[in-house]
């Protein structure tokens, strides 16, 4: 097995193009991130999480849509490989939906955070020292890069919420992808207006995002946004 990604340098990665470095820039941003969650509440925890979820689950998305169909066609056990990380990524999701329909002072809700904590480290322990060490060793510099930049477009274009629902893999991703982008970034706008503006216009913008929210949960109910899910990351979205 090669060196894990987080000992390697960016010259090591194949570069600052390489999806490698991409990769693990993120992951330390999200260590950040975790860091701050750790110690924030109220209205804090509230921008932290949002911060949270516009890293975690682009970052997400665009390794389902684009590294792991790769790993897939390269490696003999790339499905097995995949999957594994599917499933944290399916629980993340799952953790986080549950999380937005916890109250603020409500018990569980620390347990939630905890554990969505600690499926995120296991996802970039998983990745950084077997998946991507494997992509590394089976793809030249060249083909890093060239993915870097794809992985890069879907990423800035992804979803930026938890859709449980939609299948963890092509085509019912990709087909998510665009609708789903679009209500999840509107959301983020107004959830991000509610949090700086704690005032009159507060509850108001809190519901213009819960309605959005049930327009995109509503959405990703649809067959064609299953289609290619693996029964292992299978959820009901109940």
């Amino acid at each position: 097995m090669g060196r894990s990604i987080a000992e390697q340098s960016v010259r090591d990665l194949g570069g600052r193009l390489s999806v490698l470095t991409r990769q693990k820039k993120d992951h330390i941003e999200l260590e950040r991130l975790l860091q701050q969650l750790r110690d924030a509440n109220g209205a804090e925890q509230g921008r932290v999480l949002l911060r949270l979820h516009r890293l975690v689950f682009p970052h997400a998305f665009a390794e389902e849509a684009v590294l792991w169909p790769v790993l897939r066609r390269v490696l003999p056990d790339g499905h097995e490989l995949t999957l594994e990380v599917e499933r944290e990524h399916q629980e993340v999701n799952e953790l986080v939906t549950r999380l937005e329909a916890t109250a603020p002072g409500d018990p569980a809700r620390e347990c939630l955070l905890d554990r969505l904590a600690e499926v995120l480290r296991e996802d970039v322990r998983d990745e950084e020292d077997v998946l991507l060490p494997r992509l590394q060793a089976a793809l030249g510099r060249a083909r890093l890069r060239a993915l870097g930049l794809v992985w890069e477009v879907v990423r800035r274009t992804a979803p930026t919420r938890a859709h449980p629902v939609v299948a963890r893999r092509p085509p019912g991703n990709v087909v998510a992808a665009v609708p789903l982008s679009i209500l999840d970034r509107l959301r983020d706008l107004v959830d991000g207006a509610a949090l700086r503006s704690p005032g009159r216009a507060a509850p108001a913008l809190h519901r213009t995002g819960a309605r959005l929210a049930d327009v995109a949960h509503r959405l990703e109910h649809l067959p064609v946004m299953r289609r290619g899910e693996d029964p292992g990351t299978s959820s009901s979205g109940g």
